[in-house]
């Protein structure tokens, strides 16, 4: 007898949370690159949230998907996925790396700094135990 077991998607809270804390990261991240760059700088910052966001939302989704059918498709998809999204994200730059709206230098800060900064800032989050697979209950962060 074959007994079906609910399994929290752990990716996706992951994410969402990720996406919460990015909201609350948007306007100084893209209020300082307005103030260093002015409006085009404002406007790369937000180009790069949005990639960061994409990426991070992508993620959550292959892994949901690979984790159902086995550890080698977990393992599969987390090397392949790594790679086809680092290209989705140079792909994301390049095509607007010569738009006259983008400045080059804060959208590459916020592409790196946002992704380095989530991540650190969700670690702090993060519960590694079987009892709590995602997030730390609400008492213990």
């Amino acid at each position: 007898m074959t007994v079906a077991v609910e399994v929290p998607q752990v990716e996706r809270e992951i994410v969402t949370d990720m996406a919460r804390r990015a909201l609350m990261a948007a306007p100084v991240t893209i209020g300082v690159s307005a103030v260093i760059w002015g409006g085009r700088g404002a406007l790369s910052a937000s180009y790069a949230l949005a990639v960061v966001l994409i990426n991070f939302a992508l993620s959550a989704a292959i892994l949901t998907k690979a984790a159902k059918f086995s550890p080698n498709a977990l393992m599969a998809a987390v090397l392949g996925g790594f790679l086809f999204r680092m290209i989705l994200v140079a792909v994301a730059i390049a095509v607007v790396n010569d738009a006259g709206w983008v400045s080059r230098l804060p959208l590459g800060l916020t592409v790196v700094g946002t992704h380095v900064g989530l991540l650190i800032w969700e670690a702090k989050f993060l519960s590694v135990s079987l009892a709590f697979p995602a997030l730390k209950p609400k008492g213990e962060a």
